[in-house]
């Protein structure tokens, strides 16, 4: 089984977020170039960006900062295991993915942004919940 790097989980949860590595860029305050520097393994962040991208992207720091300084892992202890990818991530990639069905229920670009910062909060496991959150969001807006 190959080890998993920064870089892929990087581009792996930008990727479910559908940011470009421009938008990501814009969010952490850095160049898009950054972005693809630290995707391509050729750069390791800062601390003070290693805690913005794990805010951003909703993901462990602990876990960011052993895959950026691998040689920290004994500081951690020998037991230590990275978190499992969480099921809400693969929820928000299929659902932000699956055009059809976002065609089907005409999902605004709006509630888009929306329903991503609601996949941040972690609780979301499966693509059709997003769906169930979209319609209460647009039934409590006209009944307003």
């Amino acid at each position: 089984m190959k080890k998993e790097t920064l870089g892929q989980v990087l581009k792996q949860r930008r990727g479910a977020y559908a940011y470009t590595q421009r938008e990501l860029a814009r969010k952490l305050g850095v160049k898009a170039s950054h972005v693809a520097y630290l995707e391509n393994g050729r750069r390791r962040p800062s601390l003070s960006l290693l805690s913005r991208l794990a805010d951003t992207l909703a993901l462990d720091k602990q876990r960011l900062f052993l895959l950026a300084h691998p040689e920290a892992h004994w500081l951690v202890g020998k037991n230590y295991e990275p978190a499992p990818a969480k099921r809400q991530e693969n929820a928000w990639s299929k659902f932000v993915h699956d055009r059809g069905m976002l065609a089907r229920h005409k999902v605004t670009d709006r509630e888009l942004k929306v329903l991503q910062k609601v996949s941040m909060l972690g609780r979301v496991s499966a693509p059709n919940q997003f769906l169930f959150i979209l319609n209460a969001i647009r039934q409590a807006v006209e009944e307003e």
